[in-house]
């Protein structure tokens, strides 16, 4: 039997700006991934969020994005690797903060947006995240897109990693992520979303862009909380996962 773990990045609203349906969301998904105050997120934010996640049994996650909160944390910025290790570090102590106060446990980190894309193909920048996390907590899982710079530099230094791939995003031929600028980036329909994500977890395929099959191998999907379909989403995928009997739970 197949067994997955179900993500969404979460805990995206601040100020007086409210983003996704976090609280509905976290019914179906097994694992959340909060903004850390960077891209997205606050401290009450973050403080409900994992107020949330404990109530549902949900794994937290550190989500910690570029410092630019116009951009949502979308936008290339050119950091060093020495930058990108102390942005990681700081943002994953503040949510610890509020996970220790609610009696809960950080179990994973994924970074988010650009920085993560990066990361993807810049293995001197996954490095120093992988070694943030290692600094921090090395008994953190790291998620990562699955077969990228990242995940080999988490597998090297000794942080257990997890393979992820993408509900709503369509692929490149090397296995990167469409650009969000470029036609067809996203995935809008739930029927086309399922087919993609079962052909990934049955058969460790996905199918480019360009109409090429590649290999891929899963650990964790993502829904995007932030997308107008996320619960319509989370909902039937997680159906339609267990109407094919693969069992849904966190990474332990």
């Amino acid at each position: 039997m197949f067994s997955i773990d179900m993500n969404c990045d979460l805990g995206e609203s601040f100020g007086i700006y409210s983003i996704g349906m976090d609280e509905e969301v976290l019914k179906f998904v097994t694992s959340a991934n909060i903004a850390c105050g960077f891209h997205a997120g606050d401290p009450r934010t973050m403080r409900k969020t994992v107020q949330l996640c404990v109530q549902n049994k949900v794994a937290i996650g550190a989500h910690p994005g570029l410092q630019d909160l116009q951009g949502f944390g979308r936008r290339n910025i050119d950091i060093t690797p020495e930058e990108a290790y102390e942005l990681v570090l700081y943002q994953m102590g503040a949510l610890r903060a509020f996970v220790k106060a609610e009696g809960g446990r950080l179990h994973h980190v994924k970074p988010h947006g650009a920085l993560y894309n990066i990361a993807a193909k810049n293995r001197p920048l996954a490095d120093a995240i992988a070694k943030a996390i290692y600094d921090f907590d090395n008994q953190l899982v790291l998620y990562g897109l699955s077969g990228s710079e990242l995940v080999k530099a988490g597998e090297q230094i000794g942080l257990h990693c997890a393979n992820e791939v993408f509900v709503d995003r369509t692929y490149q031929d090397d296995g990167t992520l469409t650009p969000r600028n470029e036609k067809n980036a996203l995935i809008e329909d739930v029927n086309e979303a399922t087919v993609q994500v079962l052909s990934m977890i049955q058969q460790q395929k996905v199918k480019t862009v360009l109409g090429k099959e590649i290999g891929i191998h899963v650990d964790t999907i993502c829904v995007h909380g932030d997308g107008l379909k996320a619960l319509t989403f989370v909902k039937m995928i997680r159906k339609k996962l267990q109407d094919e009997g693969i069992h849904i739970k966190s990474i332990k």
